[in-house]
């Protein structure tokens, strides 16, 4: 009996040696891991790119991000003045958002849920700023049931709100059960609506209940313009259903790509062949209502004091514009939000990109500042020559190796002074514009003001001949 409990004893001690030294070895991994992932968070070594002497040299991203952006907008240009393309200025969109198990991986910092949830966001305030007359929907899935977590409607603050409210991950994800929730909700939509998901995949299978096959087919059946954006890798069944109904299909390669291919969604799209028919639509024009009138919202059925607008048909009061009449089915919509979306029927030109030769020639006499923002555009020559190739002003591959050339030659005639910087002018009034303020007209201005500022009125023209 004391011999038992002597190997009882001894046993419990080797235990809790080996415990000791299974926390050690425990300890030792966490502390490597958060070591390694020092390193692997910052990604240093991205910042640098070899130039073609063989040194690193950093690499500016602000030119960079430009360059692409430029080739991103010549292209949209491009395609749609080759033929004339009806975008969808009415689109209802459901954003599905995968919330299974895989969302919980660390590849995104610091986590694919939480990285998504924020673009999603910056996603749904663009997509309103860019469509106004438009509505979007919530739908996640988790533990293999697609849920409906917002119905179809244009407020960005109702939609964000219930997302950020709802973020856990777990279990299986399924895209049939998503694709049927979604189809039932926009089969209802009336033919001049387009109608469109935008699936957020993070897992790399999918565990659905019956035929996937046949629900794409119902998909593209009814005209449902299916994307889907992957963050792990490619995975066939994504492939197949945006070929299917005419979406695209891209794998995120970190955070900022993932930004772009989303944001590259909030733009109208191309309208499909059998919606591209002119439609007249009704639509009504509310009113605000007085602030200090308590009534019932047709929107929540709830009682509220003051604000909202009246339908001016059957009089029910609504909180928030652009949104369906719940009473008589009339669209409600404000005089701002259809002077917003007439931005994409007629887009302003890309900019011409300007030689660095024109900005110091003699004969040019434009003035050496940004006509938006009225900055120079020249850069202060702080580098000599060597140092000049060993910068490359932000990406040979971006501007171009002849106008770096042309850079440096400036350079040395001109023995160090100010230099000219990349910059853009628009093709039609001639006036230079940096690179910031060629993104703002672009994406927000939507006009050049040197066209604007020098168009003159025809009473004004015919006084003055």
């Amino acid at each position: 009996m004391n011999h038992i409990e002597h190997n009882n004893g001894k046993g419990k001690r080797l235990n809790r040696e080996d415990n000791e030294e299974d926390d050690d070895e425990e300890e030792d991994e966490r502390d490597l891991e958060a070591w390694e992932r020092a390193y692997a968070d910052e990604r240093s070594w991205e910042s640098l790119q070899e130039d073609e002497s063989g040194l690193l040299r950093p690499i500016d991203n602000k030119t960079l991000h430009h360059a692409q952006y430029r080739r991103r907008l010549r292209a949209l240009f491009s395609t749609a003045n080759a033929a004339r393309i009806q975008k969808g200025l009415i689109r209802y969109l459901f954003l599905v958002i995968d919330l299974s198990r895989a969302a919980g991986e660390m590849d995104f910092r610091p986590s694919r849920m939480v990285v998504v949830a924020k673009q999603v966001e910056a996603f749904i305030r663009e997509f309103f700023d860019q469509n106004p007359l438009s509505q979007i929907g919530l739908v996640t899935i988790k533990d293999g049931i697609a849920q409906c977590l917002t119905d179809l409607g244009g407020s960005p603050e109702s939609h964000i709100k219930a997302l950020l409210g709802k973020l856990d991950c777990s279990g299986d994800s399924s895209i049939q059960n998503a694709l049927d929730l979604v189809h039932d909700y926009l089969n209802q939509i009336p033919s001049y609506g387009h109608r469109e998901v935008l699936i957020l995949c993070s897992a790399l299978t999918t565990c659905d209940p019956g035929d996937i096959m046949e629900t794409i087919q119902k998909c593209k059946k009814s005209k449902i313009r299916c994307s889907v954006i992957g963050l792990s890798a490619e995975v066939f069944i994504c492939r197949h259903l945006c070929q299917e109904t005419g979406g695209s299909y891209s794998v995120a390669l970190d955070e900022s790509h993932l930004k772009e291919l989303v944001l590259e969604h909030a733009p109208p799209p191309p309208a499909i062949a059998e919606f591209a028919i002119a439609n007249l639509i009704k639509m009504g024009f509310p009113q605000r209502a007085a602030e200090g009138v308590i009534s019932i919202c047709s929107c929540h059925k709830e009682a509220k004091f003051g604000g909202g607008y009246t339908c001016p048909r059957c009089k029910a009061r609504i909180c928030e514009l652009p949104t369906e009449c719940r009473i008589c089915g009339l669209t409600l919509v404000s005089s701002p939000h259809l002077a917003r979306s007439y931005h994409h029927l007629f887009p302003i030109a890309p900019f011409d990109d300007v030689p660095p030769s024109h900005m110091s020639g003699t004969h040019h006499r434009l003035p050496n500042n940004c006509f938006g923002c009225h900055q120079s555009l020249l850069n202060p020559g702080k580098y000599n020559v060597p140092e000049a190739n060993r910068v490359g002003f932000g990406g040979a591959e971006e501007i171009g190796l002849k106008m770096v050339e042309e850079i440096i030659g400036l350079m040395e005639r001109n023995g160090g002074g100010n230099m000219p910087g990349p910059c853009v002018a628009c093709p039609n009034c001639k006036q230079r514009f940096c690179l910031d303020c060629d993104i703002y007209i672009h994406e927000s201005l939507h006009n050049c003001p040197g066209c604007e500022s020098f168009r003159q009125p025809k009473s004004v023209a015919a006084v003055q001949e």
